[in-house]
């Protein structure tokens, strides 16, 4: 299916302990052999003060700031309880070619990327729906599988300039009014790696330039780049001996302060890893998330990160765990907090709020964990559908939003379970994740983007 794989590589690796009985399980146990074929693509967004906004890659709420919206948080009951074309689309906008990307809002700016015609594209739109501006530049790589693009990582913003990242592996910068400023090209300069499916990390701000994370098969590493100049600010190898496949990873990192320290939080390649987002210096690593060396276990769920606390999904959608964040060196024994077989997402990132983790499975299933001890509060089953969810969950006040890849839109209320949810259609591909704006709801498909109206008071 993948054509020729990579020579798998089995060094011995210590075990660790994962017997306890928060982890009843072994992982001896193959978990059930899942398709292959479907992954890759999207995002990292923010969303305003008080939502809480996962995407798949994930970037938590706190860690850019300057993706923000500066709205103040607005009440739940004001947000839309459907999304429906037909009934509350405040108005919909039809884009050039197709992407997967997430928005960017920033103040009265969206930005977001997307195909245009055989080209990678940038595009400005005002909150209202009106094109600023858009570029194209270069030439796109399709997207291999059937949801994916040539552009599916999303861009970020620090407010004068927004960077964007492409299937050709190239990292572009604009001035928000549209003024190309620099373009690098991350396989030609740093190094060329294998995926064997789509591009899906997204660029994220730190405060010294723009990083990225580049692991495939091959030499992989992070890089920050000078967001005035593009030049290298730092490279950091990030290799680790993997199985086959097991060194491929779709996730995207994020940004939090530890200990005092700016810390990189990355997921891949079997390991959880901080490291200086000034330097690169890696601070700690945290390995056991696949400790008999599975091949195929690639990350796509980027790990979800609140309170010093990272909630990894992995093992393709069967095991959830959580890892106690900082320390110094090889932290694996210590930063283990708890795990579950049987709650997991093989592509959607979970969701953290109030200290509680939702967690949206591939097939529909949503989980409530409590994120301090791992206890299962609920769970639940959204409408019946043969389409897969590729787009995370987002969670504001007591609404629910979840969106399958066929453009299934479900809102519910949740109060120990899913309450009264109410599905509309959209009709085209959605792998991006919702993202709050106001008092509405912006959602971006695969060859439209749609602002949805919130209730009226």
């Amino acid at each position: 299916m993948h054509g020729a794989p990579a020579a798998s590589r089995n060094p011995a690796r210590p075990r660790g302990t994962l017997s306890d009985s928060r982890f009843p399980y072994s992982f001896r146990k193959k978990p059930p052999r899942m398709k292959t074929s479907i992954w890759l693509l999207l995002i990292a967004l923010v969303g305003p003060l008080g939502a809480a906004v996962a995407a798949w890659p994930h970037t938590v709420p706190h860690a850019d700031p300057h993706t923000d919206n500066d709205a103040e948080p607005t009440a739940a009951n004001e947000r839309p309880t459907r999304l429906d074309p037909a009934t509350n689309a405040r108005w919909v906008v039809d884009l050039p070619g197709p992407g997967a990307s997430t928005p960017v809002v920033w103040r009265d700016r969206l930005f977001l990327t997307s195909e245009i015609d055989d080209a990678n594209g940038v595009i400005c739109l005002t909150t209202e729906g009106q094109q600023l501006w858009r570029q194209k530049f270069g030439e796109r790589v399709a997207g291999k599988h059937r949801n994916a693009s040539g552009a599916n990582p999303s861009p970020v913003t620090d407010g004068k300039r927004v960077v964007a990242y492409f299937k050709d592996t190239t990292l572009a910068c604009f001035s928000v009014d549209g003024e190309p400023l620099w373009r690098v090209n991350l396989a030609e300069e740093l190094g060329e790696g294998k995926l064997w499916w789509d591009l899906g990390t997204s660029p994220v701000l730190t405060s010294a330039g723009v990083l990225v994370a580049a692991m495939h098969e091959g030499e992989s590493y992070l890089a920050t780049f000078d967001i005035q100049t593009g030049e290298v600010v730092w490279k950091q190898p990030r290799n680790y001996e993997c199985a086959t496949e097991s060194d491929q990873s779709y996730t995207t990192p994020a940004v939090v302060m530890l200990d005092g320290v700016e810390t990189v939080v990355t997921l891949g390649a079997n390991h959880l890893t901080g490291h200086d987002a000034k330097t690169g210096r890696l601070l700690w690593e945290c390995g056991g998330i696949n400790p008999d060396n599975q091949p195929m276990w690639r990350n796509i769920a980027s790990a979800a990160v609140a309170g010093g606390i990272a909630v990894v999904p992995h093992g393709r959608g069967e095991l959830l765990t959580a890892f106690r964040l900082g320390g110094s060196g090889d932290v694996t024994q210590s930063a283990r907090m708890w795990g579950l077989r049987g709650v997991g997402s093989d592509s959607p990132t979970p969701c953290v709020v109030d200290g509680r983790v939702y967690v949206l499975g591939d097939k529909g299933t949503v989980t409530c964990v409590d994120l301090e001890t791992g206890e299962k509060l609920w769970t639940d089953q959204l409408p019946r559908t043969r389409a897969k969810y590729f787009s995370s969950p987002v969670v504001i006040g007591d609404l629910l939003y979840c969106i399958s890849e066929d453009g299934g839109a479900v809102v519910s209320r949740i109060d120990n379970g899913l309450q009264s949810p109410v599905k509309t259609e959209l009709g085209d591909i959605v792998v991006a994740t919702p993202v709050p704006i106001d008092n509405d709801l912006l959602v971006r498909t695969r060859t439209r983007l749609y602002r949805f109206a919130g209730e009226e008071e």
